[in-house]
């Protein structure tokens, strides 16, 4: 029976590739009008739409349709650092588009290289190289204007995927100094379903799975350290994974 089910998951994600590629071709060139968008939140926000379908498109067709709830728990024109577990590459593309409202995600700059796709990623990324210290520096201003402006920064705290047995990896630092230092409030996003459809120990794999993202009531980032709130969000996203996962 695995053997069966490795097989399919085999094929399922060589049809999962084929249907990303081909998808992405059709959203292409809608999605490279934003840059004609001359105000850049509603540039940003054009582009998000524009994920979003391709991802609307995209996963009901590799059986992964995502349920997103919490969403009332944005508050009017605010802007928030937004942080999300990470299971799996499906999180990637799955996450920010369907963020309510203009956003960007800090993304590693090696990506941005990659032809005709990389205008794409660009678009919708703070991009950084972690092995330059200049590279940090720069792209951490770069989120702090985009909250300055009202756009949301999406932010992987534990870095790379979760290759432990723990539910959450232990979080980074940098998008917990980055809300206090803005005094914008963290909203923790917590996603299932991405571990079983793409196992992280499983190369080109890929099975149908219903996927969620709940977005938790926002935490303040205001007489708090960085440390503080990072444990604080650690512990509510902790706790809704294992009752929820």
């Amino acid at each position: 029976m695995n053997t069966l089910k490795n097989i399919f998951a085999r094929i399922w994600a060589l049809w999962g590739l084929i249907s990303f590629v081909l998808t992405f071709l059709i959203i292409f060139i809608p999605s490279m009008l934003a840059y004609l968008i001359t105000d850049p939140v509603k540039g940003q926000y054009y582009f998000i739409k524009v994920s979003k379908l391709w991802m609307d498109i995209w996963l009901p067709l590799v059986g992964c349709p995502v349920k997103v709830t919490g969403k009332e728990n944005f508050i009017g024109n605010e802007s928030y650092v937004i942080v999300f577990n990470h299971n799996a590459l499906l999180d990637v593309p799955l996450s920010a588009p369907y963020v309510p409202g203009a956003n960007k995600t800090i993304a590693k700059a090696s990506f941005a290289k990659v032809p005709l796709f990389g205008l794409f990623y660009k678009r919708g990324s703070v991009l950084v190289d972690r092995k330059s210290e200049k590279s940090r520096i720069q792209s951490y201003e770069a989120m702090k204007a985009v909250l300055a402006i009202g756009m949301h920064m999406c932010i992987y705290p534990e870095g790379t995927r979760n290759r432990t047995g723990e539910p959450l990896k232990q979080f980074y630092d940098g998008a917990f100094k980055l809300a206090v230092d803005t005094k914008k409030n963290i909203m923790p996003c917590v996603i299932t379903g991405t571990k079983k459809a793409m196992p992280v120990n499983k190369f080109f794999y890929l099975l149908p799975t219903s996927l969620k993202m709940h977005f938790l009531p926002a935490v303040s980032a205001e007489n708090i350290t960085a440390k503080e709130l990072k444990e604080k969000v650690f512990e509510a996203m902790k706790a809704y994974y294992v009752n929820n996962s």
